[in-house]
């Protein structure tokens, strides 16, 4: 267990706590077990060792990675019971999906050491789908989104701006607007690096941030999909040439059909695979309604999950309306709102609202008739009315 230690010890030396993700300040720390989804490469095991970092002492906390070759040797159970014995207060388990049974061992760590608390990171929900209602029912799951504008500009510049809800900024935009330019000073400069590079937090280790993110989902279908649901070699290949011909033409309207052609395999896979890229935050499926979101319903339209998705995997310049669409729709539905799609204007929030996003000359035309509808507007800093301008968005949270 020394070298387990030693490990944890590696990492919190070289953890800076100056900024915290905006969910961290939500979580229920009290809990005795909490797992934390979000897309590999979110920052979810940051936000958990700044936790121990900021609140545990000596050796009260420890860190544990599940692909470590300690647990060729040792059970979870035991290196809980250890620890537990050594006045230990609380585990991280990172990459749960690395270790057989996890579930079952952990239910029991649960159940047979309730003095030790448990942070769990997993990156996907299907994780805990697979590991069944018994742990369900005893671990609470909370989503880490990619980062929004307003946690890019404190991480990359120490800015410590405010967030604000849907209706704030809705119902006050314009006051808004102003006073965040007081601090932003050149909102639309920085909006851009953003959509670019700046969704993961991996643009503080290098500037090859496509790079990473094309690795990184490599990763995420070669490793991680098998680790949770059964599939074969040849189905991961697939995956892949679906993703690509997303990518080359989103925002991507289904023909199943050709789709299912287009990939090699049934209309049942396809949709299989379909829900496996939503599940694993590569993408996201705009429907008719929130109750038509299950996998075996067929999207209106595929969007990629973010913009800097687009930069990684597109074979030439994202198209910018489709930038915009993107990333309207990530800040929106990673903030707990639903988005749906909507025969007249873009998206329909939360079963309400209607939004038309456009560029700075986009006229509210399509939508002038609907009641409770925006027009949202890139390439303005601030807007008047009905006219949001598309960068405040980012700062739902």
């Amino acid at each position: 267990m020394e070298t387990l230690f030693e490990t944890q010890k590696k990492l919190i030396r070289n953890l800076t706590t100056d900024f915290h993700r905006t969910l961290q300040h939500n979580l229920p720390w009290d809990e005795r077990a909490i797992m934390l989804f979000g897309s590999r490469g979110s920052g979810k095991t940051t936000l958990f060792l700044q936790h121990l970092k900021d609140t545990y002492k000596g050796n009260e906390a420890l860190y544990v990675t599940l692909d470590d070759i300690y647990f060729r040797q040792h059970t979870l159970v035991d290196t809980a019971r250890t620890f537990a014995q050594n006045n230990g207060k609380i585990l991280l388990l990172d990459e749960v999906h690395k270790y057989p049974e996890w579930s079952r061992e952990v239910k029991n760590i649960y159940d047979l050491i309730p003095e030790l608390k448990m942070l769990i990171t997993g990156s996907s929900i299907l994780e805990l789908e697979k590991s069944g209602a018994d742990l369900s029912r005893r671990v609470l799951h909370f989503h880490l989104p990619e980062l929004s504008f307003r946690e890019f500009l404190g991480i990359k510049y120490a800015m410590d701006l405010p967030h604000f809800t849907f209706e704030e900024l809705i119902q006050n935009h314009e006051n808004i607007a102003e006073e965040l330019i007081q601090k932003i000073e050149k909102p639309l400069f920085y909006f851009k690096q953003y959509l670019e590079w700046g969704s993961y937090p991996i643009f503080k280790e290098t500037k090859f941030v496509h790079q990473r993110l094309k690795q990184t989902i490599n990763l995420i279908i070669d490793t991680d999909l098998p680790s949770i649901v059964p599939i074969e070699f040849a189905t991961l290949h697939q995956v892949k040439k679906l993703l690509y011909i997303i990518a080359q033409s989103v925002p991507f309207t289904p023909n199943v059909t050709k789709l299912a052609a287009q990939v090699g395999c049934s209309r049942t896979k396809l949709y299989e695979m379909i829900g496996m890229l939503r599940a694993a935050k590569l993408i996201y499926g705009l429907f008719h309604s929130v109750n038509t979101t299950s996998i075996l319903n067929k999207p209106e339209k595929i969007f990629l999950h973010n913009t800097n998705l687009m930069f990684a995997l597109s074979e030439k310049k994202p198209e910018i309306g489709t930038l915009r669409e993107t990333f309207f729709i990530n800040m929106i539905e990673s903030n707990q709102n639903t988005v749906t799609y909507t025969s007249k204007g873009d998206f329909c929030v939360n079963e309400k609202y209607v939004f038309e996003i456009g560029g700075r000359n986009k006229t509210a035309r399509q939508i002038q008739d609907i009641s409770n509808s925006f027009l949202v507007k890139d390439e303005i800093e601030t807007g008047y009315k009905n006219s949001i301008p598309l960068w405040l968005f980012g700062f739902l949270y």
